[in-house]
């Protein structure tokens, strides 16, 4: 290699790692305004050029598809179209409408790349054949093409841009060899679509294979179990970020590498996310996934990360040097692990649950629910958001506080359902998993608020008003709980309680702040509340949903 030529092989090289820094759209345009364009493209893994193309859209990423090689065509068809054992032929037509260019030459080579089963398949569900020396007078209802030599009548069963789309397709493979294109249609005729699509998928898996998407035996290896308490921590004894301190562990990692150092751990990463694809059962060519997995990979590695280092970014890229980043991963998710079966054993305690229901309020259950995944989860607070991926160790240090107040809510439930709790539960005549603790649980507030009993029983509905005004206020024209909201319930249940007093109140105040969201508007705007209209309340005589 010349000087020259190195000097430009070094260059395009820094251009490749400074694009992953750029958002898609601005990577895109990077990638167009190069002076050799094609050759930088063509320097990039297809899979993220593909990634590239999918956060744009292929609509707008045509010129990129059309200066890919034929190999990294096929890759992007290979990661598009397929959804497990199943291809969608439309979206094979979609890419190959976007590789046309003016360059008829590359579009024949990316055409020819693909699997000719792929393309069989495409005609056998996009077309129909007829043979028109066996049926000269044959009746069509869609757009047709008759071959060259008139043996067939080729009818498009679809209409519009794909009709159209798939009309210059036919004519493409005329051009290329008329000949071949009637040994080809011959063999459309008689294949069977399932055989066409089971070997068009054995060698899309076996290119994904040589991609890095490995078996699924292999990629379950980055979730087996590697003992964190084992492994070499540099600082000694682990330490804890601090409250809202966000230490970027994997960032500090990549700054203390050089060039080829962080070139192969580049490959790393990529191959650890396609592990977790494979292993999560997921498409690779899936964008909303690899968003999704690739956050997932990152937060796990820096939950690792922060275990190796004891808490010190800085020691990161000794930390990479030393161990692979599957290790490294696999660290991290056993952290995780190991608070899920601190919750495992939880449940087996005797009084933690009620038949397959946790004795706590909601945002305990789901916080419970999220750890007991076959992936531990950090549930968020946040009503119906979906839980995400621990990534410090001090939001796992967070569970320590959840379980003790698990505890403490255990107690009171079971001192308030005494030694027949399903009695108790069978008075609101749904199931406990149907009805839920919480729900429950107001309702005993709403007796001992109200009457200065501990009734473990729906409310009645003539005394909803009554609870109501008890407890609500308007200020500044917003209803609030008043200041003395919960006190007389507090005291009553304490008479009862021999454990978990300390948790009683802060879970009196929560059920009647989610009745306070319930129906505290209505009863600001009307003075009164419809008891059939409460969701979070059992009212006697109402339906529980």
């Amino acid at each position: 290699m010349t000087p020259t030529s190195e000097t430009h092989e070094a260059r395009r090289a820094e251009l490749v790692r400074r694009l992953t820094e750029l958002a898609p759209k601005k990577k895109l345009d990077a990638m167009l305004e190069e002076v050799d364009g094609r050759a930088l493209v063509r320097s990039i893994p297809a899979e993220e050029v593909y990634a590239t193309i999918i956060d744009v859209g292929l609509v707008d990423s045509t010129d990129i598809v059309q200066l890919s090689t034929p190999d990294q065509f096929r890759t992007y068809v290979d990661l598009a179209s397929w959804q497990r054992d199943r291809v969608d032929v439309l979206e094979v037509l979609h890419w190959l409408r976007a590789a046309r260019g003016e360059d008829e030459a590359e579009y024949q080579k990316k055409l020819v790349r693909l699997d000719l089963e792929l393309l069989e398949l495409m005609f056998k569900k996009l077309t129909r054949i007829h043979d028109l020396q066996e049926n000269p007078d044959v009746d069509t209802e869609g757009m047709t093409l008759e071959t060259p030599e008139g043996q067939f009548l080729i009818e498009f069963t679809i209409e519009g841009v794909d009709e159209h789309a798939m009309r210059t397709l036919t004519k493409d493979l005329m051009a290329s060899n008329p000949f071949e294109l009637t040994r080809f249609l011959e063999a459309v005729r008689w294949e069977q679509a399932t055989e066409l699509e089971e070997a068009a998928f054995q060698f899309r898996q076996s290119r994904l294979q040589d991609l890095g998407f490995p078996p699924l035996d292999e990629a379950l290896k980055v979730f087996a179990w590697l003992d964190p308490d084992k492994a070499k921590v540099f600082s000694g004894t682990p330490g804890l970020s601090k409250p809202g301190e966000r230490v970027d562990y994997v960032l500090a990692m990549f700054r203390g590498l050089d060039a080829v150092e962080r070139t192969n751990l580049e490959g790393e990463v990529r191959y650890l996310v396609n592990c977790i694809l494979v292993a999560e059962g997921a498409e690779p060519g899936d964008p909303e996934a690899l968003k999704r997995l690739s956050e997932h990979a990152r937060d796990t590695l820096e939950l690792g990360l922060e275990h190796l280092t004891g808490g010190d970014a800085e020691r990161a890229v000794d930390v990479v040097r030393e161990k692979t980043l599957r290790e490294i991963f696999q660290i991290g998710f056993s952290l995780t692990l190991k608070v899920k079966r601190q919750v495992e054993r939880l449940g087996q305690e005797q009084g933690s649950k009620f038949a397959d229901t946790w004795l706590v309020l909601d945002e305990e259950a789901q916080a419970l629910q999220a750890l007991l995944r076959r992936r531990p989860l950090k549930a968020l607070k946040v009503p119906g958001a979906e839980p995400v991926t621990f990534r410090s160790k001090r939001e796992l240090a967070e569970v320590e506080a959840l379980l003790s107040r698990v505890r403490s809510q255990r107690a009171i439930f079971n001192a308030l359902l005494g030694t027949s709790p399903a009695e108790a539960i069978a008075r609101f005549g749904v199931k406990l998993a149907e009805l839920t603790p919480q729900r429950l649980f107001l309702a005993v507030v709403a007796h001992a608020e109200v009457a200065g009993t501990i009734d473990v029983a729906p409310f009645p509905e003539l005394r909803v008003q009554e609870l109501v005004t008890r407890i609500f206020d308007e200020q500044g024209r917003q209803p609030v709980l008043r200041p003395s909201a919960g006190k007389r319930a507090v005291e009553v249940l304490t008479s009862k309680l021999s454990e978990g007093v300390s948790e009683l109140e802060p879970m009196v105040a929560r059920v009647l702040a989610a009745l306070l969201a319930d129906v505290g508007k209505r009863w600001m705007d009307d003075g009164r509340v419809d008891a059939k209209r409460i969701v979070v309340l059992p009212v006697a005589g109402q339906v529980v949903v």
